[in-house]
Order: structure tokens, then C-alpha cells, then sequence
């Protein structure tokens, strides 16, 4: 069980399907709904007095893998095809953000300069320092690395205490739950599990990072109503992975 007390700094990664509907299923487009549930769930943990940092894809708008193997786009130009659509989500979702009255600061791996910050490590944790939600976007600005090992990479960058990783499943199981009504969950896993078990959370990259700096995993639904603060509370169902 999470304690919020315990989270001075949390970084959030959302799925670019995530923003498409405020249910699963629909994995294209923007759903402004969803943007406004997504701000409200973070300007809860921000009144908690915890720095919220947020990693976005761009797999609602553009996907790099599957661009490159179904358009025949070499995976590099297709990767920074990606990288573009985590931009269009970050601005969207800061819109509503600032709409639920927070500052907030788009950081871009790419220069962008006309529409956010250049990502700079120590102006990223001023932000923080100052009460800013900073959304980290354009992965890590290289080909052929996921948003997931930009959110795990960015979380260690910024010193995070926990990374959270918001997904269509209330936590990890053995095997898909939507197909297999006897799917098993995880309270509590440990990386080396996850690797052994091949249980798809994260891009092995990523779960090596955050292995070898025992960063500390929650994976949850991004679906359930105020899901991110019920985690931090340790009142929602997810699965904590640690080693």
C-alpha cells in the first residue's frame, strides 16, 4: 500500500489511447472529456502539496513501431513522426490543465521553441520547486526509445520517489484480464518478475532503468474515477512493482 505522505515529487505516464475516451476501447483522436478528468485527477495530487511531473505518448495520434512496419516508413522518420504526436497531446492536456487552474510547462526533447521550453534538467526542477505540473514531451528526442523509457528516465532526471505508469487495467495479471476471466492480479510484483514473466507493463528498457535505481512502479487505471490520488492513498487497486 502507497502512503502520499511518503511522495514529495511523482512523475505520471499516460498512454496517448488514454486522451481518445473516457472509456477503453477508442484509441484515435482527443477526447476533451477525458483531457478535463485527467487535469481534475492531477490538480488533486498537486493540492496535496506533491510535485506532479507527466510523461505523454502520441499513440492516439501516431504510433512509430507500427507506422514503420505498416506504411514502410524507416523506423527513424516514423519514431520522430511519433515524437510529434506527444507534442499535440502535451498542449492539449495542458490547455486543460490551466483550465483547472494550475500552472503548467510543456518541455519539449526536441527544440520547439514557439510552443514549450526546450527540456533543460535543472530549469525542469525549478519548475517543480515553484508549484508547476511539467509535461515532458517528444520522449527522449531519439528514435527507436518509448515513452515509457522517457517516463522512467525523466522520473529519475527529476529525483522522483515513484513513477506511475496509467494504463487501461487496474494493475498488473498474469494475462490479459479482458480475455481471461481467471487472470490473476499482482498486489505486488518485483522487476525481476516482470522481466521473467514477460508481463508486457513496460518496454524492457524502461524496467531496467528504474531495476537498477530501484525507482519505485505503481501501475493503475487511468479510467477509475480520481484514480492517481486513490493510488498515492493507497485506497485504489493497483500493483506496486519494487525490487
Amino acid at each position: 500500500m502507497l502512503d502520499h505522505q511518503k511522495y514529495k515529487r511523482v512523475l505520471l505516464k499516460i498512454s496517448g489511447e488514454a486522451l481518445s475516451s473516457l472509456t477503453p476501447g477508442q484509441h484515435q483522436g482527443i477526447n476533451q472529456g477525458m483531457l478535463n478528468k485527467v487535469a481534475n485527477d492531477i490538480r488533486n495530487v498537486v493540492n496535496l502539496g506533491i510535485d506532479v511531473c507527466i510523461v505523454i505518448g502520441g499513440g492516439n495520434i501516431y504510433r512509430g513501431v507500427s507506422g514503420s512496419k505498416s506504411h514502410g516508413i524507416d523506423r527513424a522518420t516514423s519514431d520522430h513522426m511519433g515524437m510529434l504526436a506527444t507534442v499535440i497531446n502535451a498542449l492539449a492536456l495542458q490547455n486543460a490543465i490551466e483550465h483547472e487552474g494550475m500552472l503548467c510547462r510543456v518541455m519539449t526533447a526536441i527544440p520547439m521553441q514557439a510552443i514549450g521550453e526546450f527540456y533543460i534538467r535543472r530549469r525542469a526542477i525549478r519548475h517543480m520547486e515553484k508549484g508547476r505540473v511539467v509535461i515532458f514531451a517528444a520522449g527522449t528526442g531519439n528514435p527507436f526509445f518509448t515513452t515509457d523509457t522517457a517516463a522512467a528516465l525523466r522520473a529519475l532526471e527529476m529525483g522522483c520517489d515513484l513513477l506511475l505508469k496509467a494504463t487501461k487495467v487496474d494493475g498488473v495479471y498474469d494475462k490479459d484480464p479482458k480475455i481471461y476471466p481467471d487472470a490473476i492480479h499482482y498486489d505486488r510484483l518485483s522487476y525481476s518478475n516482470l522481466l521473467s514473466q514477460k508481463l508486457e507493463v513496460m518496454d524492457a528498457t524502461a524496467v531496467a532503468l528504474v531495476q537498477e535505481h530501484n525507482l519505485p512502479l505503481a501501475v493503475f487505471s487511468i479510467y477509475e474515477n480520481d484514480s492517481f490520488l486513490k493510488v498515492l492513498e493507497g485506497t485504489a487497486k493497483h500493483t506496486l512493482v519494487t525490487e
